[in-house]
């Protein structure tokens, strides 16, 4: 009886590895962000509704009182303003409940790293108990937990359309800088037909959307436009310290 019990267990927690599988959807690149209304350390949150006109980022995270997270979400509090700055609104999700979050929060909000002093979190960390946000947002990845999420960032613009996803292994942290960084470059390409070449930062030149073949680049090149130089016909910049 024993045996077969066992059996029995293995074969339902295949059928639910298999439909978990099955039912993990990654949202693409421009597609409509998912609604979603939930609660969160800052009440019932609705999502896109309440961040009308905003970018906003969402990060996920597998557990409350996890060491790697809670050093990324205690430097999202050291950023807080910057991405103030950026019209920005951050929310991080987990599948903990809202007194868990709550308990997480007074830790980190007294906690000094890095020889910096803490900061008070003011963004809301969202309780996704019954993983339906997750689901949504393809943040459950069976080979790693069927029932915690991976570490995933989606930056969304005030069009509620989804600008920029990675998701990264519970062992290595978020790196805080290159996803302002990135924040940046989206916002500078958002609604003008420019692009940031490798290893850009905000004040460098930009890159323009290219001529389609030479003939045209020579065109492009006859106008003498100071405001523009090339490396060749299909890589043209913009200056931006003009």
């Amino acid at each position: 009886m024993k045996h077969f019990t066992y059996i029995l267990l293995f074969f339902l927690s295949m059928n639910l590895f298999a439909q978990i599988k099955e039912d993990l959807q990654i949202p693409t690149l421009n597609q409509v962000a998912p609604s979603f209304e939930a609660q969160s350390t800052m009440g019932t949150l609705k999502f896109p509704d309440d961040f009308y006109g905003k970018w906003r980022i969402i990060f996920s995270h597998p557990a409350d009182f996890t060491p790697v997270c809670t050093s990324e979400i205690w430097e999202l509090a050291q950023m807080q303003g910057k991405f103030d700055d950026l019209e920005t609104k951050i929310m991080v999700i987990s599948t903990d409940g809202i007194p868990s979050h709550f308990s997480w929060i007074e830790i980190m909000e007294k906690l000094e790293y890095q020889g910096r002093k803490p900061a008070k979190i003011k963004f809301p960390l969202i309780s996704d108990v019954n993983m339906r946000i997750s689901k949504l947002y393809g943040m459950q990845h069976p080979y790693t937990n069927s029932t915690k999420n991976v570490r995933g960032v989606f930056i969304i613009s005030p069009d509620n359309r989804i600008q920029f996803i990675a998701f990264y292994p519970g062992t290595v942290g978020r790196n805080m800088d290159e996803i302002y960084r990135v924040l940046q470059a989206l916002q500078l390409t958002y609604n003008d037909k420019l692009l940031t070449p490798v290893n850009w930062v905000k004040g460098q030149d930009c890159m323009i959307v290219p001529p389609s073949n030479e003939k045209e680049a020579e065109q492009f090149r006859a106008k003498n436009n100071e405001e523009y130089y090339s490396y060749n016909w299909f890589m043209w910049f913009m200056k931006m310290n003009k």
